[in-house]
């Protein structure tokens, strides 16, 4: 192979050195490979380009055997099909000193030579290396977001502010039972029922017409709509991209929207069954309450019921002399009076009988699944409140004894005003632990991070209609130690060295056999 000055007269001819000079300004390397003797003559800065020294001979073989290994194959199929169709458009690698590879471009067309019978490809090359790591490095980081975002819990769509789906996550596909290539390129109201419909196009119509300043997020509840027809209901987010291509992101035609999708429908099961938790809690409370007054009642009651029967009997004695025609009847009316008396008396002591005893559906269960099932209900939230919840149960606490519906509105109840003592705290930790004491007795504690309870009001925390809460009743803790006494355990408060409340309680342990 010769090089530029000594292969082709005619190479030089057509591009003299001003040309030249020109092309390496311009990053433009120029070649010519002579097919029919299988020369390329290449100008100096074609030679930096492909890394090899100025001059140095140059065919098909030697020019292939530059290029990076896993270009090689392609490149020489590329120019075994040159001569049929005359022109050559390649990307490829040169590998340069230490391993070091560089993409560059080359671009030729076949042109008839002056020699009868000759046929020559001249074209250019140019470095597109910046371009294709660009290239690469976006497309990596394409892959990394894609992953990321298939890895987020909620589901993912991107429209046009015609409203067509454009992208489409591989958890939108779970959700909504829709292959990707079956929504893209499609409105995105086939996903939501017709009354939903008809507000989305609206308020698309409506930002296009008014040009309306992009926004940014906000969340609605909305019910979706699955393939197979069944629906559910979902927390949609909403946000605008920002296209960088474009001057403005307000430009019509280039505004897209983003959404991400959360389903609900757990999560209202979850409410539902807390709602009806704290319902029967409620009614629990009013009865115990109303039976507290019963029981008082009673007890006070017993005293002027007795009074009343010895007047009675008093009166009676007083007409036993008495010759009077009417004190035989006033005698037998009040000795009617007095047996009624006495039949009060006793309801009213059979009712006392009857409260005392608090019977209640007990039963064997095992203490970890009952904390992980009611922590599942009262902590609903938690984890969007920034909460850090921590459930130990002791590898020798096994079973207990208790009313689980009772028990687990105990737990409500403390769990829940864990919560709302943590609401405004910068530490948000909640603990939750069972233990076994000295005396076989199974210890739950319920401890948080919260403003905690003024020690003026822990010795009457307990009483009823006693609150730290603006709008509380002041009757959970009272029933919530009612229930635990009556089933022989005992429940007490702690204040938090570090700040916060510690609840603790004991129920019945039991072998399970």
């Amino acid at each position: 192979m010769r090089n530029i000055g000594k292969i082709s007269r005619g190479f030089v001819d057509r591009y003299n050195q001003e040309y030249e000079v020109a092309y390496e300004a311009a990053g433009v390397g120029i070649w010519e490979w002579d097919l029919d003797r299988d020369v390329i003559s290449y100008s100096k800065y074609c030679a930096r380009l492909l890394n090899i020294r100025r001059g140095k001979p140059l065919n098909c073989k030697l020019f292939t055997s530059l290029l990076h290994y896993e270009d090689r194959e392609r490149v020489i199929a590329a120019l075994r099909t040159v001569q049929m169709t005359g022109f050559l458009d390649l990307e490829f690698r040169v590998v340069h000193a230490g391993g070091k590879a560089n993409w560059l471009h080359v671009k030729g067309s076949m042109s008839p030579d002056r020699r009868v019978g000759g046929r020559e490809l001249s074209g250019v090359v140019f470095d597109i290396d910046s371009r294709r790591r660009a290239e690469d490095e976006l497309r990596s980081n394409n892959q990394r977001l894609q992953s990321i975002l298939d890895m987020v819990p909620d589901a993912m769509i991107v429209i046009d502010e015609a409203g067509i789906v454009t992208s489409f996550s591989a958890v939108a596909e779970r959700l909504f039972g829709y292959r990707a290539e079956e929504i893209v390129g499609r409105n995105i109201n086939k996903l939501s029922l017709e009354i939903d419909r008809n507000r989305h196009d609206s308020s698309l119509e409506h930002d296009r017409r008014t040009n309306k300043p992009p926004v940014i997020h906000f969340d609605r509840v909305l019910t979706g709509q699955r393939k197979d027809g069944t629906t559910f209901p979902m927390l949609l987010a909403i946000g605008e991209v920002v296209r960088a291509d474009c001057g403005s992101i307000t430009e019509f035609g280039h505004r897209h929207f983003i959404g991400f999708i959360r389903d609900l429908t757990e999560q209202q099961k979850t409410q539902a069954k807390l709602h009806e938790l704290q319902v029967n809690l409620f009614r629990l409370s009013r009865l115990s309450l109303l039976g507290g007054m019963a029981s008082s009642f009673a007890h006070e009651l017993n005293q002027p019921l007795a009074a009343i029967n010895n007047y009675l009997v008093g009166v009676q004695r007083l007409l036993e002399g008495n010759d009077d025609s009417h004190a035989a009847t006033i005698r037998a009316a009040l000795d009617k009076a007095a047996r009624q008396t006495l039949r009060a008396g006793d309801i009213i002591r059979h009712l006392r009988d009857f409260i005392s005893r608090n019977e209640s559906d007990k039963r064997i269960v095992r203490i970890a699944h009952l904390l992980e099932e009611t922590c599942d209900l009262a902590l609903a939230g938690a984890h969007d409140m920034g909460i850090v919840v921590h459930v130990q149960v002791a590898s020798e606490v096994n079973c207990v004894l208790v009313d689980t519906v009772q028990i687990q509105q105990v737990l409500v109840n403390l769990l829940r005003n864990a919560l709302e003592a943590m609401q405004d705290t910068v530490r948000r930790e909640l603990t939750v632990a069972a233990t076994l004491d000295s005396s076989f007795m199974v210890e739950i504690l319920v401890s948080d991070t919260g403003h905690g309870v003024p020690e003026d009001y822990l010795p009457r925390l307990f009483e009823p209609f006693m609150t730290t809460k603006e709008t509380g009743m002041g009757i959970g803790l009272s029933i919530s130690k009612t229930i635990i006494e009556a089933h022989g355990g005992r429940l007490w408060v702690e204040t938090n060295p570090f700040g916060g409340t510690t609840f603790r309680f004991t129920i019945p342990s039991v072998n399970e056999e």
